[in-house]
């Protein structure tokens, strides 16, 4: 028994061993002995490699079979999610929100209904729903459902779609995927957000409506040591097709993470699109060059305003330091510059690669950061004068309705967009070997993605789930999604209870911190330290006894 257990690890090399000894040199030489004998020789190359190697210790003291491991591991995300996982295992996503994108994408309607029940355990703490009325109202047309983006110094307002492609960057997708989503955008009539990648080619070809991020490399706008060029600025801003330009002050998946690209994956046609040389590595930094101060953001963005001759001009975060997003604010009253719009990023939300550390445990969930910024603005009055956007693990109906109850103007969908494109999150968008051509630079990946089809599918998402959540709207007896209220949304807080959001979170009154009593311990504490002449809090110095 020792013996076995000791040295029972080495037996299926020792049958392949001894197998291609056999077959080569006494057995009777078939077509299929050969076949079997070349099977067994290339898999005693395979023991005799894992026992020669000091790399991998469970192939050396497991020759052969040790190789399964491996393979199992490599394989895992899409054996858990085929096989292993429930229907609402949420990997992120769960698969029965994966089906419901592909139903709605490829117009199949019997998958976008469910029958014998509901799977959600209606019981948990938690779980939210929507409220329904008696008196419902006709389902609205989806086309209708746009909001007007523009304050009162922005010469071109634009009119967006409440559900809207985020920000995903060329490189990080392939050509194919981004050229399918802005083809999708244009067939649907809503906007594509670029990502922080630049303006490329593809989201060109078709017209559709852009977003154009700007994050800190500035990349189709920016001089040769990395910082602000306002001269290819103003010139490439002046495209008709770009609606909107949106500084990106963080992401959600990796708030205040910086990035590097490799000038070896610098491909000719991402340094043309971002305006850099290949010769060097491609630095996005932590911070903006371009301004460092509250007061100087909102100065930046009266310049990016003034340059795109009067283009909407935002910024997207994902809320960190309560003090610095009130610090903008408190910028705000003082300058009297406004933003036309603010993203919040939710710490739920996708990339291609982020630190596991920052994607687990930096940034503030969607829900909270939402409901923060909303209370702030109208906490200083200027709520009716900024759109707010947001974006975060939105890809159904019900998570539009939920997003626009709390306090949102309008929704971004990332990963949504990509399933519609086919993706099965794989998770393996930083290998370059995305399995279905999306999340890779590979030409002959590319490849599966048949252009055409996928623009009819993003079309098709964005049509059906806007369609779906009329029909919600229908049934809360709400006319339009600007109507949409806190107390319309309620969530189990236990077994035996059951309360309105309005109830749960705090809502501050239009006005209430340019007051001097203000009702929030937690809203008072926040707005006393915070200045506009710095993002770092003010120092608050103790009462002398």
């Amino acid at each position: 028994m020792h013996i076995a257990a000791r040295f029972g690890r080495y037996l299926p090399l020792t049958f392949v061993l001894a197998f291609t000894v056999y077959g080569l040199f006494f057995a009777e030489h078939t077509t299929g002995m050969w076949v079997l004998t070349g099977l067994t020789g290339l898999l005693s190359i395979v023991g005799i490699v894992d026992i020669s190697q000091n790399t991998y210790s469970v192939r050396k003291n497991y020759p052969i079979i040790g190789n399964l491991r491996y393979i199992l591991k490599h394989f895992r995300t899409e054996i858990r999610q085929y096989f292993i996982e429930s229907d609402n295992d949420a990997v992120p996503f769960t698969h029965a929100e994966r089906k419901l994108v592909y139903a709605r994408a490829k117009n199949i309607a019997q998958d976008s209904v469910l029958a014998f029940g509901t799977l959600q355990n209606t019981y948990e703490p938690g779980y939210q729903f929507v409220t329904h009325s008696m008196a419902t109202v006709p389902a609205a047309d989806p086309a209708t459902f746009r909001v007007t983006i523009g304050g009162d110094d922005c010469l071109h307002p634009y009119s967006a779609s409440i559900l809207n492609i985020s920000a995903m960057s060329f490189g990080a997708l392939s050509a194919r995927a981004i050229e399918s989503l802005n083809g999708g955008a244009k067939l649907g009539n809503f906007a594509h957000d670029t990502g922080e990648g630049g303006i490329s080619p593809y989201h060109r070809k078709h017209g559709g409506d852009l977003i154009w991020e700007l994050g800190s490399g500035y990349f189709g706008c920016r001089t040769d040591d990395g910082h602000f060029d306002p001269v290819k600025f103003e010139k490439q801003a002046a495209d008709p097709q770009i609606k909107m330009i949106e500084i990106k002050l963080s992401q959600g998946a990796k708030p205040g993470h910086g990035g590097v690209l490799p000038k070896d994956k610098i491909s000719e046609e991402i340094a043309e699109t971002r305006g850099v040389p290949r010769d060097r590595d491609c630095i996005s930094p932590s911070n903006h060059s371009a301004f460092s101060t509250p007061i100087e953001l909102l100065e930046f963005i009266k310049t990016l305003r003034d340059l795109s001759g009067g283009k909407p001009v935002g910024f997207k975060l994902c809320i960190g330091h309560p003090w610095e997003f009130m610090a903008i604010a408190k910028a705000m009253l003082l300058t009297n510059i406004l933003p036309d719009f603010i993203v919040v990023d939710g710490k739920e939300g996708g990339t291609g690669s982020a630190p596991i550390e920052f994607s687990d445990h930096i940034g503030t969930p969607l829900q909270e950061g939402l409901l923060f910024v909303h209370n702030v603005l109208v906490g200083i009055g200027l709520r009716k004068k900024i759109r707010i956007g947001a974006s975060g693990k939105i890809i159904t109906a019900f998570d539009i309705t939920k997003t626009l109850a709390i306090g949102a103007d309008w929704v971004n969908s990332a990963r949504g967009f990509m399933f519609s494109l086919g993706c099965i999150q794989s998770r393996s968008c930083h290998t370059n070997a995305c399995p279905t051509g999306i999340a890779t630079q590979d030409p002959i990946r590319q490849k599966a993605l048949v252009v055409e089809d996928k623009m009819e599918r993003v079309k098709n998402f964005h049509h059906n789930t806007l369609h779906a959540f009329s029909e919600i709207l229908s049934s809360a007896g709400v006319s339009h999604p600007s109507k949409l209220l806190p107390q319309h949304l309620v969530m189990r807080s236990s077994e035996n209870e059951i309360r309105l959001f309005s109830n749960i979170h705090f809502y501050l009154p239009e006005g209430a911190l340019l007051g001097e009593e203000i009702e929030s311990n937690y809203y008072s504490s926040i707005w006393n330290i915070a200045q506009a002449e710095s993002f770092q809090p003010r120092v608050v110095l103790p009462k002398a006894a």
